[in-house]
């Protein structure tokens, strides 16, 4: 059976994962991406190196981002969301979205020392200042959902 999500399902579904492809336009090109996130009324956390997702949502703050979970071909459930890109320059709200990321993030790594590089890390001091960190949020206009089970 397909059907639509009603949105409790929708905000589980987004609280529960923790990667999305984030769906980007710019000057004629479209990419999309996977990212670390966290959801958290109706917004969207993330945070990025500079490059070519950065560049591209500057320049269009228009993006889509998807989430799934899939069970198997017959049984899955998947939410696209419309919104804005917002870049985080305010310092208690960088620390703050850091921490979440963090605080979700964490849990799911084999090893603490061994994602420095992304800024999520159980020692500040492997961090460094090895990259430039950009945070930022993605607050969601729109959003639908579908599933498939039998």
């Amino acid at each position: 059976m397909l059907g639509k999500l009603e949105q409790p399902e929708i905000e589980a579904l987004l609280s529960r994962q923790v990667i999305g492809r984030l769906g980007c336009h710019a000057q004629g090109t479209t990419y999309i991406v996977p990212v670390n996130y966290v959801y958290k009324n109706g917004v969207i956390y993330a945070h990025s190196g500079p490059g070519k997702k950065i560049e591209m949502m500057r320049k269009n703050p228009k993006v889509c981002f998807e989430v799934d979970d899939i069970k198997n071909i017959f049984s899955w459930k998947s939410v696209i969301a419309w919104g804005t890109f917002e870049e985080i320059t305010d310092i208690a709200e960088q620390e703050q979205t850091m921490q979440l990321l963090i605080h979700r993030v964490m849990p799911l790594v084999e090893h603490a020392t061994d994602h420095p590089s992304h800024g999520i890390t159980a020692n500040e001091y492997d961090i460094g200042d090895k990259i430039d960190l950009i945070v930022y949020k993605i607050r969601i206009d729109k959003v639908t959902g579908r599933f498939e089970h039998h």
